[in-house]
């Protein structure tokens, strides 16, 4: 099958991968002309704008896109649709709010265009491993993409499904998303109280590996901790700062809007933004409150 895609960044670039191994023809475009290189170099066509990954393709086209959610994606969809032509597939693989996702798939569904949210989870490991693919819109834009959905996946009978309306594979990606919060939350609390108990001289390697086989809590997230801690168990060249996407935000506030109570995910949310204010006002103000009612001693700032 055909497929063009816009974005070829650590993602894109290997779904791009990916898909050239399993035999499909893959158009590309990406501003980076390194990117544009290795899709050429993987086998597949690179072209140096939309407007010519539009004309390279085939009516009716299916072009996927993977680009940062908001802007980028919203400026990248109405480029693509201006090329594009009525049955064409659009698809936003990225982590874009499920709400813009109802919202351009009726836009483009005026033009007599087909939209998809695919919430895609698999990182840079995807290549190799296979994606996760939640997706959301039409079911006749679904079976016509089936082909692409069975190769990226880890295999074609699985990790992969068409969730629910327009939107709604967005919002799985987003909850799916909030969750891996909390589990990572929980993995880096306990590995911390763990590593606190030096009486004990505890070998945190040695113990993640142990929970890899035949524990409760061995996962993929468990893996690639094996993976860190191989690499450096003190960490110390890792900044105390925690990114995150705004999945976990918009879950959040979905939890509120819909009165279900998300005390780990919102703690684990919270958590984030506390790792990013190194003047940590909120502290010095705690210690000074516990001097002024209890005479507690408080340390001085070097």
């Amino acid at each position: 099958m055909e497929l063009g895609i816009v974005g070829l960044g650590k993602m894109g670039g290997n779904m791009a991968e990916r898909l050239l191994a399993a035999g499909h023809r893959i158009v590309g475009f990406d501003p980076d002309p390194g990117a544009r290189e290795r899709l050429v170099g993987a086998g597949g066509t690179a072209v140096a704008s939309i407007e010519e990954l539009c004309r390279a393709l085939r009516p009716p086209r299916a072009i996927w896109i993977m680009v940062p959610s908001g802007k980028p994606t919203a400026d990248t969809l109405q480029a693509v649709a201006a090329g594009c032509s009525p049955g064409d597939v659009l698809v936003d693989g990225g982590n874009s709010n499920y709400r813009d996702s109802q919202a351009r798939a009726e836009t483009l569904a005026a033009r007599g265009l087909l939209f998809l949210d695919v919430g895609t989870s698999g990182g840079i490991w995807g290549r190799t491993e296979g994606y996760a693919l939640m997706i959301g819109g039409p079911r006749e834009a679904v079976e016509r993409l089936r082909p692409i959905f069975e190769a990226l996946a880890p295999a074609p009978d699985r990790g992969w499904g068409h969730v629910g309306p327009s939107g709604a594979g967005h919002f799985v990606k987003m909850i799916h998303n909030g969750i891996e919060y909390g589990m990572m939350q929980a993995f880096a609390e306990g590995f911390a109280i763990l590593k606190k108990k030096d009486s004990l001289g505890l070998d945190l390697l040695q113990i993640a590996r142990i929970w890899q086989h035949g524990s409760v809590v061995r996962s993929w997230l468990l893996d690639l901790l094996v993976n860190v801690l191989q690499q450096d168990q003190d960490l110390e060249d890792v900044a105390p700062w925690v990114a995150d996407s705004g999945e976990g935000r918009w879950t959040v506030a979905e939890s509120i809007d819909l009165d279900v109570p998300a005390p780990v995910i919102a703690l684990s949310l919270l958590t984030r933004f506390r790792s990013r204010d190194g003047y940590a006002y909120y502290d010095r103000l705690l210690a000074a409150l516990r001097q002024q009612f209890g005479g507690h001693a408080v340390r001085r700032a070097e």
